[in-house]
């Protein structure tokens, strides 16, 4: 039997989903109540303002960023583990776009929020390093050890302003899934200047499913 939402997650889905279809600032509290059918009353019962709504959905977004991205395991083979890093992330950028879109104008409306951003990115910065040292450890990629922290930090840059340069780019143009499967394929042109010659190969077959993904053609 199908678990019935509660009101308050109810209306987390529904402001996830209208802040990613038309963008978080065109959306008010009213606009959320009135998707939901609810009066503006019941969602101040259970939310004191939309930067309440945006702070829960960034504990969501930050659990699920905990939970699922992690350092990878001495067994896991470590070209696996990149996969599944980028996997999770552009997943969760799909799932959460309207934050990406917007970041540093949201951010800069809640400080509070601000301080629960940089300390999560912080930990983030830490697993991607954790996946670069693997790398390295395995002989996928060959990088000294004093650039690993920078590298980190590029492909960050990249994940975090993936969507915003898509927005400048195009700013009438939706985001979709294809898009933001173009962003893994810029990440994975970022290891290619580091990958060893047996690595390679494999780093080029993980481009092609991912262009596939992308609706891009790798092979011209």
């Amino acid at each position: 039997m199908e678990k019935k939402l509660r009101t308050k997650d109810k209306i987390l889905q529904a402001s996830i989903a209208l802040f990613n279809e038309v963008g978080e600032r065109q959306v008010t509290t009213n606009h959320i109540a009135a998707h939901l059918g609810i009066s503006p009353g019941n969602l101040y019962y259970h939310f004191r303002n939309k930067e309440d709504i945006v702070r829960q959905i960034f504990k969501e977004y930050a659990k699920l960023l905990e939970t699922r991205i992690k350092p990878p395991s001495a067994e896991k083979e470590a070209l696996d583990a990149l996969a599944e890093y980028l996997d999770v992330v552009f997943e969760l950028m799909w799932r959460f776009h309207f934050f990406y879109a917007n970041l540093p104008d949201i951010l800069a409306r809640d400080i509070a929020l601000q301080q629960d951003y940089a300390r999560v990115q912080q930990g983030v910065l830490e697993r991607v390093i954790s996946v670069l040292k693997a790398l390295k450890a395995k002989a996928v990629i060959e990088i000294a050890d004093e650039d690993i922290t920078g590298f980190a930090h590029s492909i960050k840059l990249l994940v975090t302003f993936w969507i915003s340069y898509l927005k400048t780019q195009a700013p009438d143009k939706p985001i979709n899934q294809a898009s933001v499967y173009q962003g893994v394929l810029k990440v994975l042109l970022l290891f290619k200047p580091y990958a060893t010659a047996h690595a390679l190969p494999r780093i080029s077959n993980l481009q092609q499913h991912y262009a596939n993904l992308a609706g891009a053609d790798q092979t011209s």
